[in-house]
């Protein structure tokens, strides 16, 4: 009972509590049983309830561990049932009841949606208890907390029906995906293998150890599309791993069929470029792109293992003149301009010279291009081009842009030349520039639309790149001299069908010793119709002798009614 002294303070229960008015101990004191609370318990049920709530929604397993009565045995394998087990990665809890129970204890009941990765949203219902321990609301944990089926001694698991797997298919909808396709589609698709533990860990708690999931090309960056969700059933058992015929069902949740991926893949342009590659001694590339959209029509490589045709990067060499010259014509300079094409030419102190030793006296802008003279364009880009000119040229064509085609493709990439001798060396694509052929075609393809576009290969994945037009009426000059490279210029013996216009490169690359000559990358870019293409073949040599003539070849493939 409550022992009143004006001085001393209210005593309850052997206890003295300072008090500083008689009207303070009458309110205290109007409820006898519940002083005791009402001086000694900090905070509410509730606010306890809602805290702990709130810090598992929050994964914060500090703050969970704070609103407890004591260290919790068990605590870690209790929740590692939702995450490793189910593959759960975060939590939605709502405390939805309080309920009085016997001895000033409390019952917190919760509805809990668990996300569960590659299933779905699991909801279920719940509850602990709270009791007062050292003056506050404490929750009095225990494994039925995480769940009410877990005692420490069941778990939880999921059974898992898989749909069947959506296909990979070409743009016609014939299906790519298997076995019957060439090498160079198959490093596209990707292939099935047994998921293995990092598997698991990043696609969720429905994928096991063995089981078959996407690796390499679409079919692993597609997996989760590909694949679809499971019908999953979630069970409580005392036998994990095991057909547990006990095993108690507290949820279903209804799967998904997978979505079947098509890509822009022409079947016949591919099989075209695959077979005008095929036979070659070095190894070799070719890319077809639609010119009005930016779709990638074919990739084949002669050697397996490595996608040169989307991740190789080579110096692109005079190629790269059709750059150097888009960014002199929106300079004001005329393909008919009067230009020198000497044999030799000093830029910075780098001595620059022709393929073969050529030299013209006097030509025409044009003439230079289609003659592919090195002695022209890295003197005209110094006197007329700046670095950032040249660089912003060369953006604008697709280089130093990010690719997002839904498998590894490298950027094109150009520094900015820090001298007149890097400039004079960047002019004809060689210094520090690297390409690959997809990048290269669409150069190619940029001319004959006036408008670059990043490639693409899935048409509702989303681009890293703009596209971007060509300054006005370069796009148009051009066509004329890429033309002329075929009828008159580098090309002109390659046997390309009438109609075609394009670029040869012959690019060095290494390290010459002893007064040897570079190897070279053999190239040739461009365009038929709405068909742009880029084809190198590593250490071939000159790309008017040998690049031009597959490409030749794979025209004449694919349209028969073109050839001459």
């Amino acid at each position: 009972m409550l022992a009143l002294d004006a001085d001393k303070g209210v005593t309850v229960r052997g206890r003295t509590i300072a008090i500083t008015s008689v009207a303070g101990v009458l309110v205290a004191g109007a409820a006898v049983g519940g002083a005791y609370y009402v001086l000694h318990t900090r905070g509410t049920p509730q606010q306890t309830a809602d805290r702990f709530a709130a810090a598992w929604a929050a994964g914060d397993t500090a703050a969970m561990k704070a609103e407890l009565t004591a260290p919790a045995a068990g605590w870690d394998a209790a929740y590692a049932e939702l995450t490793k087990n189910l593959g759960v990665d975060k939590v939605a809890v709502k405390i939805t009841k309080l309920t009085p129970g016997k001895d000033d204890t409390y019952s917190a009941a919760y509805a809990a949606t668990a996300h569960m990765k590659s299933v779905g949203d699991w909801t279920y219902d719940g509850s602990f208890d709270l009791v007062v321990k050292d003056h506050y609301w404490k929750v009095a944990w225990t494994p039925a907390a995480v769940h009410p089926a877990l005692d420490g001694a069941t778990h939880l698991a999921l059974k898992t029906t898989w749909p069947q797997r959506a296909a990979i298919t070409a743009a016609d909808g014939t299906r790519i995906d298997g076995a019957d396709v060439g090498g160079s589609v198959q490093l596209l698709a990707g292939y099935l293998d047994k998921a293995k533990d990092k598997d698991v860990a990043k696609l969720g708690g429905v994928y096991k150890l063995g089981q078959a999931v996407g690796r390499g090309g679409l079919q692993e960056t597609f997996q989760k599309r590909l694949a679809g969700t499971p019908s999953t059933t979630v069970v409580a058992t005392a036998h994990p791993g095991t057909a547990d015929p006990a095993a108690k069902t507290l949820a279903t949740i209804k799967g998904s069929a997978g979505k079947p991926l098509q890509t822009s893949l022409e079947l016949a342009t591919q099989n075209a470029a695959a077979d005008a590659v095929r036979d070659l001694d070095k190894p070799a590339a070719l890319v077809a792109v639609r010119p009005s959209t930016g779709e990638i029509l074919a990739v084949a490589n002669n050697r397996g293992g490595f996608n040169r045709a989307l991740d190789g990067r080579y110096p692109p060499g005079s190629t790269f003149k059709t750059i150097t010259a888009a960014g002199l014509l929106a300079d004001g300079v005329a393909p008919g301009d009067h230009v020198t094409c000497p044999p030799t030419a000093n830029v910075g102190g780098l001595v620059i010279h022709n393929s073969e030793k050529e030299a013209f006296t006097s030509l025409s802008f044009l003439d230079s291009y289609a003659y592919s003279c090195n002695t022209t364009f890295a003197p005209m880009a110094v006197d007329k081009l700046s670095p950032d000119k040249l660089y912003q040229a060369a953006t604008t064509f697709g280089f130093n842009q990010p690719l997002n085609i839904g498998v590894p493709a490298a950027k094109a990439s150009m520094p900015k030349a820090t001298s007149d001798a890097e400039l004079g060396a960047e002019a004809f694509g060689q210094a520090k520039i690297l390409a690959t052929p997809l990048v290269m075609a669409t150069v190619a393809a940029a001319v004959a639309d006036g408008t670059w576009r990043p490639p693409t290969l899935v048409k509702d994945l989303k681009q890293k790149a703009q596209a971007q037009p060509l300054p006005d009426g370069v796009a148009n000059q051009l066509r004329t001299m890429m033309q002329a490279v075929v009828t008159k210029g580098t090309a002109h013996a390659a046997g390309l069908p009438a109609g075609t216009a394009g670029k040869t490169g012959t690019a060095e690359f290494g390290t010459a010793t002893g007064g040897a000559e570079l190897d070279t990358h053999a190239w040739f870019i461009g365009y038929h119709g709405d068909l742009a293409f880029a084809v190198v073949v590593e250490g071939g040599g000159q790309g008017g002798k040998v690049a031009a003539p597959i490409a030749a070849h794979f025209l004449k493939t694919l349209r028969p009614s073109t050839a001459t």
